[in-house]
């Protein structure tokens, strides 16, 4: 079981350094979100979106393909995150994708 929380967190650890963002980060509440938002080029107090009952799985999901895009991966990949999480994260993170910029530079 232990496995199930590792393996995203090493991922997001990845993630955090493809994108140029302290892998650390990835393991520190609050601040995590932060880096994340900068990431896919959000301001900061989108994490307050993301705390809205019943309205927070919108944002999260929107969060979650802004990242995706981030790392060049098309809103399929997205639906795999949301769906299968323990296992797109790490491809995301472990895989040659690169980070090529917030939302993937809107592509």
């Amino acid at each position: 079981m232990l496995f199930l929380i590792l393996i995203p967190l090493i991922a997001m650890w990845k993630l955090f350094e493809k994108a140029n963002q302290p892998g650390w980060a990835a393991i520190i509440p609050i601040y995590n979100l932060i880096v994340f938002m900068e990431i896919i080029g959000k301001p900061w107090w989108w994490i307050f979106l993301w705390m809205i009952p019943s309205l927070n799985f919108i944002w999260i999901i929107w969060g979650w393909n802004l990242m995706v895009k981030s790392f060049g991966k098309s809103e399929g990949f997205t639906v795999g995150v949301i769906l299968l999480s323990i296992i797109f994260i790490p491809i995301l993170g472990f895989g040659d994708s690169k980070y090529i910029g917030p939302a993937g530079l809107k592509q």
